[in-house]
């Protein structure tokens, strides 16, 4: 098992989607996860904001932040 530190610094959404989607994979393979939201990645820490907003790939921050929550993943702002 390993130890991963995945950070988001923007606001933007398909950098928010690839970090969100990459911590449920390591996270869904048995590795510890930690997940840090820097500078204007803090504005992901909103739970009102619009998670479904779609990358150009069709996937969305929605898509990966209920499964990091529901299993506890710490996030940390």
């Amino acid at each position: 098992m390993a130890n991963f530190l995945f950070t988001l610094t923007k606001n933007e959404t398909v950098p928010a989607t690839r970090c969100l989607q990459l911590a449920k994979v390591a996270h869904s393979k048995g590795h510890k996860v930690d997940l840090f939201l820097l500078d204007d990645g803090v504005f992901w820490a909103d739970k009102n904001r619009d998670f479904d907003e779609k990358t150009p790939t069709g996937d969305c921050p929605g898509d990966f932040l209920p499964y990091l929550v529901e299993n506890e993943v710490p996030i940390y702002v």
